[in-house]
């Protein structure tokens, strides 16, 4: 195996998270499978993979396909998928497919990014140890897969406030590896860590975790809270003691999770025990009155009590013969528990605090109880040790529900979780002598949404109601744009007129990151990275996301739907790059940006573009078409017809149909980016911003207008046709065409410019095949003299190498090698030409470094 990775978004495989294994044909895990005896030590090894479904074929099991014989990729591809099911993650999508340079891709989906990465590996070495008949232990292979996932997956709490969220449609970001979670998009997103949300406040955090002052609070509200003192040392904690009284308990001032809390303390010999476990969770320890009765949890969710669960503590119950020790054992192979949060319950553990517990009541751990006896090993009641629970919340007196709504308000925490010990939650505080000993932050919500005995709580719904009230709005408006050319005009074109209304845009392009018009992450931004810098931005309110090939086949989408997807073209760029070999495989790449327009939204498609029109057929989204030719051809007037939207040229002005209703946008001439209507090539961008602007609600007056006020300048469009005046009367455009396609339509305007001579500084991405670099090189030869540098980044190519294929086709293209010279540098060679420029001459620059070049051009420009 040679590489894997993660996609986290919408790839060309599936619409959902997968790895991308890399592996090697003619190796290991290209041969086909006939040999002897290793499929049945396949299965004696993960016998599970048996009957699992073939990806293959879904009508057999992948057992039989084993033994007839497949390729160890196919075999890879199950046991990767297996290993996250038995790892208590639910996978199912595989896939084989061919790479590039013979290799092969397997592809699986996965949960957890570390834990699929890490069962992709542990498959190869399943397979290792197969085909050279090794032995494996899998059940310690799943068992620290399991150990994994506890790690690095999301807890039952945030998992429940997730899954509810997702469940009502709300977009869900992961923000690190632990609990940490964004909601919905932009200016509606909220952020929550397990329960605490993003308006938790800090004060009242700080106030739950001070025990001692926490109950204060609550006997200052009229509630009832165990009374107490706090302690720095054992002797005023005896002399405590002796003043008020046994039985005590103790706990530590700051603790959580139970940690440090006593069972009940009878006498100064208990104390003392329980002093010294407190006080190794903090220097200060609580000291207060032993209440018996039930433990109880209420959870209460924007001051509305949502669940109540009775905790029971870890016990075991005797059975005559066994000991205690045996008693855990069978208890904790239950398959409800689990290790951490894995499962609805946790083991119970055999460790030093439970050998403390049981020693309190005069056993040990090879005890053997009486048959029915009940042996408590836990002083607390958490399911973090063992514990089980009973949910109670129809059983809540009304008086007790609005106790805790009161409590929960008086702490000032938006999620709390109150620790109440009362023998009957149905009987009044009042009336039973309940206290309430303890109120948390961020409470666990696995006992309420998985009780051992009684009806499940969804828990996480009401929190996800409390952040999104009433129908709050989670998204923003998200407009994904790819092609192979225009795409950063486009954005740019269509954040501009988004911006004209009063949304706060925030876009990607490969120039970086913009906040409205100022650029706040430099670089090219067209894949997750920048995606997600704009999408968890509070600060926008529309979004508008150039997405390349690269940033999808390297990590795939960085947003799992959009409101509208604009595909502009289809051109043979890139190709020969991850995989991809034929034109027809990059728009299979780029049709996964309409595949994921939503139900309600639009997929924008260059109906001139048989690739672009086919995408049709991948969304779900409605289909609206623009055309830049002059006369839109059969696609867009079958369209009309059946009542389809189309923005389309008629007699020099963009116009929009909807069915036979026609709106006039603009007079081609009117719009800056038009050139005066020479920039052909700009046409496709304009009318692709005029479509999306239209469905998403804009109304046309200020589409028109908004395109009117666009100037390609290098304030609004760097790098793309600015236009500027030297001071000598010259004239110098700088451009970022940097393919075939665009050079070829770029060439095309330039040869309409009236011009004493025509100059070019050209340069070529080294990571185009060699061919496509020397037919780029051909249509230079327009020009009258051309200076050739390089990029910057030379991607794989040696110094000078895309410099000479770039010559071998000026000069197939008809340049006098005399006109043709090579300055490396980018920064030379626009100076070198500038130089040669005299009045009335125009000087073309192909830049890749944008900034620095207009830069150097600005020091020439006439003001």
């Amino acid at each position: 195996m040679l590489s894997a990775r993660a996609l986290r978004g919408p790839n060309v495989w599936t619409l959902a998270p997968a790895l991308v294994a890399e592996v090697r044909s003619g190796s290991l895990f290209g041969d086909v499978l006939k040999r002897v005896g290793f499929a049945e030590r396949m299965l004696d090894a993960v016998p599970t993979i048996e009957h699992q479904p073939c990806t293959r074929h879904p009508q057999r099991r992948f057992g039989a396909s084993l033994r007839d014989g497949t390729s160890l990729a196919h075999v890879l591809e199950h046991l990767a998928i297996e290993l996250q099911n038995l790892a208590g993650c639910n996978v199912t999508f595989g896939r084989v497919t061919a790479g590039g340079a013979g290799t092969r891709l397997v592809v699986v989906g996965y949960e957890e990014e570390e834990l699929g990465v890490e069962s992709v590996h542990a498959a190869a070495r399943i397979i290792r140890a197969c085909v050279q008949r090794e032995s494996i232990d899998l059940a310690a292979l799943i068992a620290d897969l399991l150990e994994l996932r506890a790690d690095v997956g999301l807890g039952p709490s945030t998992l429940a406030v997730v899954d509810a969220a997702r469940r009502r449609g709300i977009p869900v970001r992961r923000l690190n590896d632990r609990s940490r979670v964004q909601l919905g998009l932009g200016c509606h997103l909220r952020r929550i860590q397990a329960t605490m949300s993003d308006r938790t406040s800090a004060i009242a955090v700080e106030l739950a975790k001070n025990k001692h002052e926490a109950k204060r609070v609550l006997r200052a509200a009229g509630l009832p809270a165990p009374s107490g003192e706090v302690h720095t040392s054992l002797a005023d904690a005896l002399e405590f003691a002796g003043d008020v009284g046994y039985p005590l308990i103790l706990k530590p001032v700051d603790g959580n999770h139970g940690r440090g809390v006593s069972p009940r303390v009878d006498d100064a010999a208990g104390l003392e025990r329980a002093w010294h476990a407190a006080s190794e969770f903090s220097a200060r320890v609580i000291v207060e009155r032993f209440h018996a009765g039930r433990d109880h949890r209420v959870l209460v969710v924007g001051n509305r009590v949502v669940a109540c669960a009775e905790r029971v503590p870890a016990h075991v119950v005797g059975d005559g013969t066994s000991t205690i020790a045996q008693l855990i054992d069978e208890a904790n192979a239950d398959p409800r528990r689990g290790p951490g949060h894995t499962k609805m319950l946790t083991l119970i553990p055999a460790d030093d605090v439970t050998s403390d517990m049981l020693r309190e009541q005069g056993k040990t751990l090879d005890a053997i109880p009486l048959a029915g006896e009940r042996v408590v090993l836990r002083a607390t009641a958490n399911l973090s040790t063992g514990g089980t629970s009973i949910d109670r919340t129809d059983e809540m007196h009304p008086d007790n529900v609005a106790a805790c709504e009161v409590a929960a308000a008086a702490i000032g925490l938006d999620i709390a979780g109150l620790d109440i010990i009362t023998d009957d939650i149905s009987v009044p505080f009042r009336d039973n002598g309940a206290v309430i000993i303890e109120v948390n932050a961020a409470p666990g919500l696995r006992m309420h949404t998985q009780p051992s005995v009684g009806e499940p709580r969804d828990a996480g719904a009401a929190i996800v109601d409390m952040l999104y009230p009433d129908g709050r709005p989670s998204r923003i408006p998200v407009v994904a744009i790819t092609g192979t050319n225009g795409k950063t005009t486009t954005a740019r074109l269509i954040a501009h007129l988004f911006r004209q209304t009063g949304e706060r845009v925030g876009f990607t392009t490969t120039d970086g990151v913009y906040l409205h018009d100022r650029l706040i992450m430099p670089g090219d931004m067209t894949g997750p990275v920048g995606a997600a810098a704009v999408l968890s931005n509070p600060a926008v309110t529309f979004a508008v996301l150039e997405t390349a090939r690269g940033g999808i086949l390297r990590a795939g989408l960085g947003f799992e739907e959009c409101d509208t997807a604009v595909v502009l073209n289809v051109a043979g760029d890139h190709l020969g790059l991850g995989g991809v070999e034929t034109i027809e495989q990059l728009a299979h790449v780029k049709g996964v940006v309409p595949a994921v327009a939503r139900d309600n939204g639009f997929a924008v498609l260059n109906a001139d573009d048989p690739l672009v029109f086919a995408m049709r057929e991948r969304t779900r989204g409605s289909v609206v078409l623009f055309s830049a030719s002059d006369e839109p051809g059969e696609n867009v007037e079958a369209h009309r017809k059946n009542g389809g939207i189309a923005a389309c040229l008629d007699e020099g002005a963009f116009v929009v149909d909807r069915g036979s209703e026609r709106t006039i946008i603009a007079r081609e001439t009117d719009v800056p980016l038009m050139a005066g209507g020479a920039a052909r090539f700009q046409r496709q961008n304009v009318l692709a911003a005029i479509a999306v602007a239209y469905v998403m609600g804009m109304h046309p007056a200020d589409i028109g207008a908004g395109l009117r006020s666009l100037e390609p300048s290098t304030e609004h469009t760097p790098g793309r046709l600015n236009s500027i005046t030297t001071t000598t009367g010259a004239r110098i455009i700088v451009d970022y065409a940097h393919n075939a396609a665009a050079v070829e339509a770029f060439t095309a305007y330039v040869a309409t410019l009236p011009a004493a001579r025509k100059l070019g500084v050209v340069a070529m991405p080294g990571d185009r095949r060699n061919e496509d670099i020397r037919g780029v090189g051909e249509r230079w030869a327009c020009f009258d003299h051309v200076v050739i540098k390089e990029d910057h980044h030379l991607r794989g190519r040696e110094p000078g190498e895309v410099a000479s294929l770039l010559r071998e086709g000026l000069v197939r293209g008809g340049l006098d090698p005399s006109a043709i010279e090579y300055l490396r540098d980018e920064s030379d060679a626009v100076r070198h030409a500038i130089s040669l420029l005299a009045p009335g001459d125009l000087l073309v620059v192909f830049a890749d470094d944008v900034p620095e070049t207009l830069r150097i051009v600005a020091e020439h420009a006439h003001t």
